[in-house]
């Protein structure tokens, strides 16, 4: 169709309106003069290249060619228009979608004549405003490390190199490891599933295989070799597993073993894997550590003012659908997070379990955190190029003892590139916003100023 012709059809009628929060509901109406030019256009196209037993390639006559494929085109033409319609309705009201529009193809029927009606859904970036940018009141927090601080981090440092123990006598204890036989008997599910010699870590909020359960302790603690305990739990409706997502979970759980985390000796072995000679070379490492440390959290605690701010004076809704679909996302960008900070395995394990069985409200917190960011960073003009990209990963690389091409392949791999994208991105929003913050220096509590003394006074008298 040339562009003269094009230009007197008339043009399809779309109506927009709210179909709650995050959705719109968008109705269009189809012109018959519209239906028939691509009626027209659709048969031209299939006259060049259909054979028709008795005409030459191009000529069988159009009321044949109806005859003997029109149902196939007439559902071809109405998948073309439906397409073209719904896109051009999405792209000429500058509608700023999430996802596809949810069209049931099936149940819409071209009409033999008049206009083409037909609607459909589609979810969209929350609209709203943002609060000012600029005089955010931030205050920092002057950290030191103390004695105390060292000797809970190498006593810590002593675990994670550890052993986990069978306890001969006595009963689980919290921070017990137990091996387990579990049969989990799933709402909906017939089949009860049978899991054994499964490790269950004994925590206030746990996991049993693969479903979170509150007050674990107060279920393990205290049980036997040999015990069989019983529960039930009703699974978050955000819940990262499709399958166990708003379910109500009956499981059985068979202790088989108890075992104890046995910390490490404070030898020339458990020195040598730090790359120090002595304890006092090695409290002196763990120190500078630990300085490190405080000052990340120091700008965490900002950051985190920084977030609050912005969330205590931005107001919108999400329904629960997307809460659900992006829960998987947001679980991602939280790993990718933890990751880039350097904190060691278990203790991003440990706060990925918690995550997990996180509220549907802290669901929704991320996900509202995650649009004010995406809008801040658009407003700013902030950015993240390949070169800083690249600049990141290697950072990370290099505490993981890794090549950076590596890591970035199995990045890329596993999908969470591009969530690492965006967490630099958001942390270059942070820098931006706290150049401009009010920012108030405070000093620590008195409480944890006389934990400091306390500490200095016990090391000297140790001395």
């Amino acid at each position: 169709m040339d562009e003269e012709q094009q230009s007197t059809i008339p043009k399809n009628t779309v109506t927009i309106e709210p179909a709650g929060p995050c959705k719109k509901k968008v109705a269009v109406e189809i012109p018959e003069e519209a239906i028939r030019s691509a009626t027209d256009e659709q048969y031209e196209n299939l006259r060049k290249e259909a054979i028709v037993p008795g005409f030459r390639k191009g000529r069988a006559p159009r009321r044949l060619l109806e005859k003997r494929f029109g149902k196939e085109t007439t559902e071809q033409i109405k998948l073309k228009l439906l397409a073209e319609a719904s896109e051009a309705a999405i792209k000429d009201n500058e509608l700023d979608v999430l996802g596809e529009p949810d069209i049931d193809f099936e149940k819409i029927e071209l009409p033999a004549e008049g206009p083409f009606k037909f609607d459909f859904e589609i979810e969209v970036r929350p609209e709203f405003d943002l609060p000012p940018l600029e005089g955010i009141p931030v205050t920092r927090t002057k950290l030191e490390v103390t004695n105390e601080q060292v000797d809970k981090e190498v006593d810590q440092l002593r675990k994670w190199s550890g052993v986990w123990t069978p306890r001969e006598k006595g009963d689980v204890e919290l921070e017990d490891q137990i091996i387990a036989d579990v049969i989990l008997r799933v709402e909906g599910i017939e089949e009860e599933a049978k899991v054994n010699n499964i490790e269950i870590q004994i925590r206030k909020n746990g996991f049993v295989g693969e479903v979170p359960v509150e007050n674990l302790d107060e279920l393990l603690i205290g049980a036997k070799t040999g015990d069989t305990k019983n529960t039930s739990v009703e699974v978050p409706k955000t819940y990262f597993r499709e399958d166990y997502r708003g379910k109500k979970v009956e499981i059985d759980i068979s202790i088989k073993d108890i075992k104890w985390l046995k910390p490490a000796e404070l030898n020339e072995n458990f020195l040598l894997r730090f790359d120090v000679k002595t304890k006092e070379e090695l409290r002196q490492k763990v120190h500078d550590m630990l300085q490190h440390r405080l000052e990340n959290q120091a700008r965490t605690e900002m950051a985190e003012q920084i977030y609050k701010y912005l969330l205590d004076n931005t107001s919108f809704d999400l329904p629960l659908d997307i809460v659900a679909e992006q829960a998987t996302t947001v679980l991602k960008r939280q790993y990718v997070n933890l990751l880039s900070r350097g904190l060691p395995h278990e203790q991003i394990d440990e706060q990925m379990e918690q995550l997990r069985a996180s509220s549907e409200e802290h669901a929704k917190q991320q996900l509202k955190t995650f649009f004010i960011m995406d809008k801040i960073a658009e407003k700013l003009e902030i950015e993240v190029n390949e070169e800083e990209l690249n600049g990141h990963i290697a950072q990370l690389a290099i505490q993981r003892e890794q090549r950076p091409e590596r890591m970035r392949e199995e990045m890329q791999r596993d999908g969470s590139l591009a969530q690492f994208k965006l967490e630099i991105r958001q942390t270059k929003c942070i820098s931006k916003l706290l150049e401009s913050a009010q920012i108030t220096e405070k000093k620590p509590s008195k409480r944890a100023t006389r934990t400091r003394k306390t500490s200095k006074k016990s090391a000297k008298e140790n001395d």
